[in-house]
């Protein structure tokens, strides 16, 4: 059973085709969880004549009940000419203190000081928060003489799903592998997983941690066009997106009005999203924000007007970056696109996860899905519903980190650990790998913070935390760094690997070097080379990790030998024969290659054999011409390695496919070492016996 099959028999009714949103909403500024809401009554089926069947129906529904401004006047008409009538339209609630009722306005119709009953308001508070609310909304039209407001609402009924059952969803779970789960989250998303590895389908879903976690800080930035506000204006009715420019102290916590004290967005919504998180010339922040603010996001409560108020809205600032990763590395910090009046120590110090929206490529007709995900209305409710259970002490059983960290470094982690539990594993199993693969993305998106803390405020350098802890598990250590240091490391160091050298090296380098002074004229060629000291050793490479090559990896071991053999059985597809001539140049531009006896040991499908021997053919004539003896046979295996004459094999857990997917119309497509690397592992082991 694929997974499309699976999502559609297992979550029947509750599930819809995720490109149809797009297919109905045209250019109308309506959000997809209102869409798909209709949707999912009529088209939450893989029966492809009933969707057709819907869609009809649903376009019907917004071409005679979605109501666009510019004709607002004619809808009133008809209204009025009919007593009554349907419209889809945001609706904000205000209080009247003169006549003591509320008061409803109408973003689309025009329509403002409208009464509403006090129940509507009962039931749904959010309509207070000064942000709207979508609806369904029955308006009728009183005539006759003596009437002090004609329009009235009949009938009102928030576009959100009431009723979910979070332990049928929690069991459902059970029937799907993590593999398919988190796929089954992006689809979900509206985005297709098969364009994103592993850890960009983390840092994708990773936005949904505002939702399922109370008063949880998220901090992304990135470039433009990643879908990094996507999930924060799209997906949830519970969740706000607002101008990070426009946000007020006033605005966001508690404004007065009169002697009464009217409650901000934090305490209607369960997420309150800045967009456009960045410096722009002629906006100023109040400094009364950003304390209120501090105080917050460190103590889930705030100081405004009479009293202390509480609230559990998460707070997510979204931003685009300015410059490239590396050039922020090098020259200022991970921080420097957000306004300067926030780059403070003790404001970043609240974020509990940054998370790096520089790895998610940007968003193309390919990167959407078009397959079966969850109603965004129903997983909003999930989500919602999920926010009462805390899993913070879950971690405890797993890791314990070093004791330099500081008290908002382990609740940062614990508090990502668990909202990425409840997403990935609602049902709580999960493996000792998996769990251990939460804590390491949740210490590194904290790490983060911290690690640009060094940079921008000095105090904190006083106390530097040290992010490793021990595998409860195995009793192991691990050390946690993050990719982009990792990668920066790589690409920076110099084209030969730094190695070891013996005592006898060293003396004989520092004699050479007493010879050699006063002739600082001498040619580089002159001059005596650094012998180096091959080692044994395993080296692991992350997901994502950019800066590493064939020449890095193999060179100094493949220098002397004057016979190579590779064995992988994958040398077959284009892109896998591209990484064998690959490996062949960077043999030819490193070392002479005289006389060089290059074996290949692969495999290959009976019908297929053919095709590869021509292929195979041609790169063992081409490499003749360069002086290379290329031969090749096929047999049946599996582990893939490489072994030369010196005594040397280096098991590759991938063979040579180590590099993700890149465009032949990139940089990445002539240069290895800006390519992105699957998750592998390598280990060089001598044989001193071995002859080929």
């Amino acid at each position: 059973m694929t997974l499309q099959q699976k999502i559609t028999s297992v979550f029947l009714g509750k599930m819809v085709r995720k490109d149809l949103a797009f297919q109905v909403k045209g250019g109308l500024p309506v959000p997809t969880y209102v869409l798909e809401y209709l949707l999912g009554q009529y088209c939450a089926t893989d029966d492809e004549e009933a969707i057709e069947g819907g869609l009809e129906n649903v376009k019907q529904v917004i071409q005679n009940n979605y109501v666009h401004r510019a004709e607002a006047e004619s809808i009133k008409g008809f209204i009025r000419e009919k007593g009554k009538h349907r419209i889809i339209d945001k609706v904000t609630v205000i209080l009247n203190e003169k006549s003591d009722a509320y008061n409803a306005s109408f973003s689309n119709l025009g329509l403002s000081g409208v009464p509403i009953e006090t129940e509507y308001v009962r039931k749904n508070p959010k309509l207070l928060s000064g942000n709207g609310v979508w609806c369904i909304v029955t308006v009728g039209y009183i005539s006759g003489e003596d009437v002090k407001v004609r329009w009235e609402i009949q009938n009102l009924k928030p576009i959100q799903i009431s009723n979910i059952d979070l332990n049928e969803y929690v069991e459902q779970r059970k029937k799907f592998t993590t593999e398919e789960w988190i796929d089954f989250l992006i689809h979900t998303l509206g985005l297709n997983p098969e364009s994103m590895n592993r850890r960009e389908k983390f840092i994708t879903i990773a936005r949904l941690l505002p939702h399922v976690e109370n008063n949880f800080n998220l901090m992304e930035l990135g470039p433009k066009g990643t879908g990094k506000s996507h999930v924060f204006q799209e997906l949830s009715p519970y969740g706000v997106l607002v101008s990070g420019g426009d946000i007020t102290s006033a605005r966001l916590f508690v404004k007065m009005s009169g002697n009464k004290e009217v409650l901000g967005l934090v305490g209607y919504w369960d997420v309150v999203a800045w967009d456009e998180f960045e410096q722009q010339k002629g906006r100023s922040v109040d400094t009364v924000l950003i304390d209120t603010m501090q105080n917050y996001l460190a103590n889930k409560s705030f100081n405004r007007g009479k009293g202390t108020h509480e609230a559990s809205a998460s707070m997510v600032f979204v931003g685009n970056t300015k410059h490239t990763v590396p050039y922020m590395l090098k020259t200022s910090h991970l921080f420097e696109s957000i306004p300067t009046s926030f780059i403070k120590g003790a404001f970043l110090d609240r974020i509990h996860l940054y998370n790096p929206g520089w790895e998610i490529k940007m968003l193309k007709k390919s990167s959407f899905s078009n397959g079966y995900g969850l109603i965004t209305d129903y997983i909003a409710a999930l989500l919602h519903a999920l926010r009462n259970d805390d899993r913070t002490d879950k971690l405890k059983d797993y890791a314990k980190f070093d004791g330099s960290l500081s008290e908002r470094d382990h609740l940062a982690i614990r508090k990502t650990f668990s909202g990425m539990m409840k997403l990935l594993y609602p049902d709580g199993r999960m493996t000792n790998e998996e769990a251990f693969e939460l804590i390491d993305f949740a210490a590194e998106g904290r790490k983060r913070v911290k690690d640009q803390l060094y940079i921008i405020d000095e105090t904190f350098r006083a106390e530097p935390a040290e992010f490793k802890y021990v595998n409860l598990k195995t009793g192991d250590e691990v050390i946690v760094e993050t990719l982009e240091k990792v990668s920066l490391s790589e690409l920076t160091s110099t084209e030969e690997p730094s190695v070891a050298m013996d005592e006898e090296v060293i003396e004989r380098n520092a004699n050479q070097q007493v010879e050699k002074i006063g002739a600082e004229c001498a040619s580089e060629k002159e001059k005596r080379q650094r012998i180096p000291i091959l080692q044994e050793k395993t080296l692991s490479f992350r997901m994502g990790q950019t800066g590493v090559s064939y020449k890095k990896l193999f060179a100094p071991y493949l220098a002397e030998a004057q016979e190579i053999t590779i064995e992988d059985p994958y040398i077959r597809a284009p892109w896998q024969i591209k990484n064998f001539m690959e490996l062949a140049t960077m043999l030819i531009e490193m070392r002479s290659v005289d006389d060089l006896k290059l074996h290949l040991v692969t495999n290959e499908e009976d019908d297929k054999l053919p095709d590869l021997i021509d292929k195979l053919d041609d790169i063992k004539d081409d490499l003749a011409s360069y002086g290379i003896i290329f031969d090749y046979k096929f047999r049946d295996f599996h582990d893939r390695c490489i072994k030369t004459d010196t005594g040397w094999i280096i098991t590759l857990g991938r063979g040579l496919d180590i590099f993700e997917k890149y465009s032949p119309y990139s940089i990445a497509n002539s240069r290895q070492d800006v390519r992105k690397c699957k998750e592998f592992m390598l280990t060089y082991m001598k044989d001193e016996k071995a002859r080929m």
